[in-house]
């Protein structure tokens, strides 16, 4: 018995993780995008009939954008304790729970019979999401070699585009034949099915050890380690501000195309969500390239695209718009998924929680700056908020150019042969 145990500590701690092509490999990616699905689908259901619901239920833009805004909110909030529990009782076991949770208050929500009450429960169900993406990032860094841990989580990100493609463009069609509340029912039977086969394909961990609970001084300790540490902070600070700007500008392009110039209806309004598709691509594309040219420049010229992208919607062209918003989607992915994969290697410890302050980040600057976007709208047009927007794109990159400087060639990894 203790030759055997002697044998297992001994060879466990060589165990590098998941190489790329295993079938445990596939297995996560997989089970992966579709948590992304179940998630995604779900924070983002009525975005795609906004319009609709204002119409519907006689209220302004920017309080139609609340039912995103508020569940992006209650994600923001719980991301944290999401971790620290995740850290207790396991990285898939949290993300079950959570995800079980957010599909039933998911379904409730078109059942509810008030606006406020709509709000409430997307509030809540933001919260039950919060244990998805941070764990997700935390789990591949701890399961996927180190070697393919950037381009596993471009993959993930990937996924979780196609998760909130696929909610948009079913909510769509479906909103505009029987009406918002219809929309946002389908989108959670799709989140049940994919939860569902999460659960089947996601393999065992093999590297999680549970932690022991440290109080709220070691809770404090080690979030405050990760606030002070300056590059750790560029990304937080990167994922706040383009989020923000990327959320503003799906939440009230709508409306715009909505209107004149445009006039088009619900249906086709919703198709813009295929742009997604630039992004899902570009996050397994900017993953790839950063192992040759470092997560610095890609992260960079995914910001540099992404403005470049919005400066087209400002022309009266649907043609440039639906151009400038394919290339902005692309180059907004291609950050995010730098970001939101650097933050696990930056941190050598609390993995988790450093994956939980990027995401507070992110849904902080989506629930903000996606909802303030609107009174920009609202009071001075579409280019008031593209300028705001490429305005803010251009602070990141500062930010990120200056803190990410590029002495070590930290991110030249080696990538093995096929």
């Amino acid at each position: 018995m203790s030759t055997s145990t002697a044998s297992r500590s001994t060879t466990e701690p060589e165990w590098e993780g998941h190489l790329k092509g295993s079938t445990a490999y596939r297995r996560i990616l997989a089970g992966l995008a579709l948590a992304g699905v179940a998630t995604f689908a779900q924070l983002y259901s009525t975005q795609a009939v906004l319009p609709l619901m204002a119409n519907e239920l006689q209220i302004s833009a920017s309080e139609a954008a609340l039912t995103i805004s508020l569940a992006t909110v209650g994600l923001a909030l719980t991301v944290l304790p999401w971790s620290f529990l995740a850290d207790r009782i396991g990285r898939v076991r949290a993300m079950t729970i959570g995800i079980a949770a957010a599909t039933v208050l998911g379904i409730l929500v078109p059942l509810a019979p008030t606006f406020p009450l709509v709000l409430s429960l997307r509030a809540l169900e933001g919260m039950a999401l919060g244990g998805i993406p941070a764990i997700a990032i935390a789990y591949l860094n701890e399961e996927v070699s180190k070697v393919h841990s950037a381009l596993a989580a471009g993959s993930y990100v990937a996924g979780t585009t196609l998760g909130g493609l696929s909610g948009r463009l079913l909510a769509g069609p479906v909103g505009e034949m029987w009406g918002w509340r219809a929309a946002a029912l389908s989108v959670s039977v799709l989140a049940a099915v994919s939860a569902v086969l999460f659960l089947l394909l996601v393999p065992k961990p093999r590297r999680f050890t549970p932690s022991a609970a440290g109080g709220l001084r070691g809770a404090l300790k080690t979030l405050s380690a990760h606030s002070s540490n300056p590059r750790l902070l560029a990304l937080y600070i990167q994922a706040f501000l383009l989020m923000g700007g990327f959320v503003a500008v799906y939440n009230y392009l709508g409306f715009r195309l909505h209107a004149e110039p445009f006039g088009l209806p619900a249906t086709v309004v919703s198709l813009i969500f295929l742009a997604y598709l630039s992004g899902t691509v570009s996050s397994r594309w900017g993953a790839g390239l950063s192992m040759r040219f470092g997560r610095r420049t890609v992260l960079l010229a995914g910001i540099a695209i992404m403005t470049l992208g919005l400066g087209l919607t400002l022309w009266n062209n649907i043609a440039a718009v639906l151009a400038g918003l394919v290339v902005f989607t692309g180059g907004f992915f291609a950050a995010h998924s730098i970001g939101s994969g650097w933050t696990g290697i930056i941190a050598s410890t609390g993995r988790a929680q450093a994956a939980s302050l990027y995401n507070l980040s992110y849904y902080l600057g989506s629930s903000v700056i996606g909802w303030a976007g609107g009174l920009a709208f609202q009071a001075f047009g579409w280019a008031a908020l593209a300028w705001t927007v490429i305005a803010l794109g251009c602070t990141t990159a500062v930010i990120t150019a200056v803190v990410h400087r590029p002495p070590a060639r930290e991110s030249a990894v080696v990538v093995p042969s096929a």
